[in-house]
């Protein structure tokens, strides 16, 4: 499987509000999937969690999972749970710029794109693209 994409997405979690990948494993589960949508997920803290191997196809940007793979923060909303904002902690934009630096190394030529690059929504609730060209 060729990758081409890394996608970025947020929990569509409120700010600080911390969750565990288990939680949101159990999310995908119950809508009937084999298992987390994502490759990988970054808690509020920085710390990176695998979700699915970068060689299983993921279940994160319709159309788009056979040559990509999806990156998920923690966070994404304010804390009304449902007004998009860009909630990213310090530790966390500092561990999405070398897991992605470690992902366009691993598969030269990817390009980085937000979950809203190809859907009507504002997950990761800031412009991945533009941050991350």
């Amino acid at each position: 499987m060729k990758i081409n994409k890394i996608i970025i997405h947020c929990s569509a979690t409120r700010e600080g509000q911390d969750i565990s990948i288990d939680e949101i494993r159990s999310w995908h589960k119950k809508k009937g999937w084999k298992d987390i949508g994502y490759h990988y997920v970054v808690a509020l803290n920085g710390d990176v969690a695998k979700g699915r191997a970068d060689n299983v196809i993921g279940a994160h940007t319709q159309g788009h999972n056979r040559n990509s793979l999806g990156i998920c923060y923690v966070g994404g909303v304010k804390t009304d749970g449902k007004t998009p904002k860009d909630t990213r902690t310090t530790e966390q934009k500092s561990s999405l710029k070398r897991l992605i630096a470690e992902l366009k190394s691993k598969h030269p030529g990817s390009v980085v794109y937000g979950h809203r690059d190809f859907a009507a929504k504002a997950c990761p609730s800031f412009d991945a693209t533009s941050e991350y060209r």
